[in-house]
């Protein structure tokens, strides 16, 4: 993960959406474990997953399944909140990440997670306490690293040059949204933080919520992500005309490869140098085996082919 030492799985399993959502705590246990048994050991989740019950569900399936717990990593994220107090919601504040923090590990029933992302960047509270609070968490033992979601290379380079200065536990780690579709961030803006920072990406939604699987080609099926109350706002992209032409055009290079659209669409994600890990959501055991044979087509991707993409991509 960047020049941090952690080395985390090349496709890794999040919960967004699916957890408590989509699936119960045996549908869980399940996905989890065909993910593990072909190599995954990186579980991301948050705390506003589910308000709360994504980890809880992730944490009982981890008692379930009784790995050790030095052979996974698991992640939360904090900023939204799950109340609406003035220093519950929206805020990176000292008294927020460090109740957020033990409430989370509650629900988990874990002493630590791996992970801590500061889930969005909070412009009402000063970077310097931010960095500082997420230190003590780290030197409490209660998360071994500590990164960002979303923020931009301005934000994060602010954070890391602070803890820097002081000789805190600096972020190490970003997690943008990154696909096809989405590119700017991850391949142009955090550019110099590769190269200066060393700072490492675990990139979410590499199949667009599920728009590079072909499946809202016609529609919005029933049941479908996009059918999910709380997520109308997806629904835009979704049924966008432009981006429906793209994914035929994407399809027709999918085809001439060998595998499906969602194959193709996350083994691209993964062929960014950049990339240190992609993380894949499914809502049945099936589905996260049929993500993982991506990594069968990361070689197939030659230059000829990539070429292609771009191409259809326009």
């Amino acid at each position: 993960m960047g020049r941090s030492g952690l080395k985390l799985s090349t496709l890794s399993f999040g919960s967004w959406v699916t957890f408590s959502n989509q699936l119960d705590e045996d549908l869980a246990t399940d996905c989890m474990k065909v993910a593990r048994e072909a190599g995954v050991n990186f579980f991301d989740n948050a705390e506003v997953y589910a308000r709360g019950e994504s980890e809880r569900v992730m944490g009982q399936s981890l008692r379930k399944l009784g790995w050790r717990r030095g052979s996974y990593v698991v992640s939360t994220k904090f900023f939204w909140g799950l109340n609406k107090g003035p220093n519950e919601q929206n805020t990176l504040n000292r008294k927020y990440l460090l109740e957020a923090m033990g409430a989370s590990l509650e629900r988990f029933g874990l002493d630590h997670v791996d992970i801590v992302f500061c889930h969005r960047p909070d412009p009402e509270t000063p970077v310097e306490e931010t960095v500082l609070a997420m230190h003590d968490l780290v030197a409490r033992g209660q998360t071994h690293y500590w990164g960002t979601s979303e923020w931009s290379a301005a934000e994060f380079r602010a954070a890391w040059d602070f803890a820097d200065q002081w000789r805190l536990h600096r972020p190490v780690v970003e997690q943008p949204q990154y696909h096809l579709l989405h590119r700017e961030r991850v391949e142009s803006e955090y550019a110099p933080l590769y190269r200066d920072l060393g700072m490492g990406t675990t990139t979410w939604s590499p199949l667009a919520s599920g728009l590079l699987t072909g499946k809202y080609l016609d529609g919005i099926p029933e049941g479908s992500r996009g059918a999910l109350k709380g997520y109308e706002w997806l629904q835009k992209d979704l049924v966008n005309p432009g981006h429906a032409a793209k994914v035929r055009a994407l399809m027709a290079v999918a085809e001439s490869v060998g595998c499906t659209l969602a194959q193709l669409a996350i083994a691209w994600c993964v062929k960014n140098p950049h990339v240190t890990t992609v993380i894949t959501g499914a809502s049945r055991a099936s589905q996260v085996s049929e993500n993982l044979k991506a990594l069968d087509v990361v070689p197939k991707l030659t230059p000829e082919v990539m070429a292609r993409i771009e191409a259809a991509l326009g």
